[in-house]
This record gives C-alpha cells, sequence and structure tokens, in this order.
C-alpha cells in the first residue's frame, strides 16, 4: 500500500533559509484555479497573485483600474490550487498608500476573504506606515522597489529606474527601511544588474529579481509572459518558454475547421 508523502507548505520562514544557503527562489504569477494548479506542481517556490491581472486576464493598459474586490477574487482562485506554493497577493492602487489604515483594512480583507498568506506593496519610505501597520497585524509583507508599476503615471515611462546616482541611493535606503520595518523580501523590478546585486548583498532578507540580472536571490516573471500567451510584450528581461499564443490559436483554427465541415464530433465522439 502506497502511502501519500504530506506536501510541506512554502513558508516565509522558508525563503529565508533559502537565501542563507544560495537556493535560488523561483516565483511566478497566476490568477485563477487551473494555471495555480499546474505551477503549484510544477514545484514553484511562491505564486504572486499580481496587479497585473489587469493587464492580462482584463485588457487595461496599466494595472491601475484592477479593484480590492477583483484582487480577492482572482487569489481566492488561486489559493485554493496551491498546495505548497507560498501565495502573496498585490495590494491594488489606491488600498494603502497615504492612509496606513485604509491598508490594514485592505490586507485584511485579502487574508481573511481569500486565504492568502502574505500581501506586496509598492514603494519605499513613502509607504512605510502602511508596511508597519500591516505587519503589526501580522500579516506578512513583501516589498516592491525599482520600476513600480502603480506610480506609471509619474514616472511616464516603463524604463529601466534607478540608472543615476541619486534614484539608486534613494532605492538603497528605501531597501533597507523595508527591510528594518520587518518585510520577508522584496522584489526589485528593472533596475541595473550591478545595483540589484549590490542591494541584495546588503539585504538579510531576499531579493526577488524582475529585470534586475542574475544576482538577486530569485526570479520573477508573469506566467502569460513567459508562456508566449502575451505575443506582443518582449522586454529584455523576458525568456519566453512557449510560444502560446500561435499553439492555441492553431488548435482553436483546427477546432472551427472540423466543426464546419463536421468532422467532429466523429463517430467515436458521440453516443
Amino acid at each position: 500500500m502506497s502511502i501519500s508523502k504530506e506536501v510541506k507548505r512554502i513558508t516565509t520562514h522558508t525563503l529565508q533559509e533559502m537565501k542563507d544557503h544560495g537556493e535560488p527562489i523561483a516565483m511566478l504569477t497566476a490568477y485563477d484555479f487551473s494555471m495555480a494548479r499546474i505551477i503549484d506542481e510544477a514545484g514553484i517556490d511562491v505564486i504572486l497573485v499580481g496587479d497585473s491581472a489587469s493587464n492580462v486576464m482584463a485588457g487595461h493598459e496599466t494595472t491601475l483600474p484592477i479593484t480590492l474586490d477583483q484582487m480577492i477574487y482572482h487569489a481566492s482562485s488561486v489559493v485554493r490550487a496551491a498546495k505548497k506554493s507560498l501565495v502573496v497577493v498585490d495590494l491594488p492602487f489606491g488600498t494603502y498608500q497615504g492612509d496606513s489604515k485604509k491598508a490594514l483594512n485592505s490586507a485584511i480583507r485579502i487574508m481573511k476573504e481569500s486565504g492568502a498568506h502574505a500581501v506586496k506593496l509598492e514603494g519605499g519610505v513613502q509607504i512605510i506606515d502602511s508596511v508597519k501597520r500591516i505587519l503589526k497585524a501580522g500579516i506578512p509583507v513583501m516589498g516592491h522597489l525599482g520600476l513600480i508599476p502603480q506610480s506609471i503615471y509619474k514616472f511616464g515611462t516603463y524604463t529601466v529606474r534607478a540608472k543615476e546616482e541619486m534614484e539608486s541611493k534613494q532605492l538603497k535606503e528605501d531597501a533597507l527601511a523595508l527591510e528594518k520595518a520587518g518585510v520577508f523580501a522584496i522584489v526589485v523590478e528593472k533596475i541595473p544588474a550591478k545595483l540589484a546585486a549590490e542591494v541584495s548583498k546588503s539585504l538579510r532578507i531576499p531579493t526577488i529579481g524582475i529585470g534586475g540580472g542574475n544576482q538577486t536571490d530569485g526570479q520573477v516573471l508573469v506566467t502569460h509572459d513567459m508562456i508566449g500567451i502575451t505575443k506582443d510584450f518582449h522586454p529584455r528581461f523576458l525568456r519566453r518558454y512557449l510560444e502560446l499564443y500561435n499553439e492555441m490559436k492553431g488548435a482553436f483554427e483546427r477546432y472551427i475547421t472540423d466543426v464546419k465541415s463536421r468532422d467532429f464530433p466523429s463517430n467515436k465522439e458521440q453516443y
């Protein structure tokens, strides 16, 4: 008789141990049950329910329109599928900036209503009060520095951040402030690889890079980008592991042809 082996959940403590032992952390996004189940069974360490759902699931130009209720819906779907992975959920734009009480209430809703394991906030010292208030409630927080998509209209571009000395210095200060506040990890997006390496070495906690070179403590990509469902997105940091847009389109075209020609269903495919 075979005995099923209990799956051990990845935790924030696990991620810290991975950094301490030099084991890179693998992280991908998911927004629905089916995709999250595949990613979790593949052995991913962290699933991010990103506000990138605003782009890839809803078709918006930016991440700004997605609401807290929508993030909770996506997160709930992912949590039901994830047996091993740590599930982190983005707090969407407008739910934490400038109001630490609102930030706490938003984080509590995500944790209670979705069953997720942590939340992620974009920004450094300017949102530190929100970070601290959420952490005081016992909710794990992941930070996010560098290119912060929720501030796209402030920056006006998705180009590489922190190339200039002043912004580079600020990013380092933000990273240290977030670590001191108690975040368990920080995503660094689209910054020079040298800076990402410096920040990673200066911090006790893990860094997760997206467009930050290979010296961060882990990597994250948007799943729809790396498997080629979003065909028109080609940043330098993206490696495509599949080209599903074309493969899926071809499958749909073959199905249409089979239906139109009455080839489907065949005698074996009916009752």
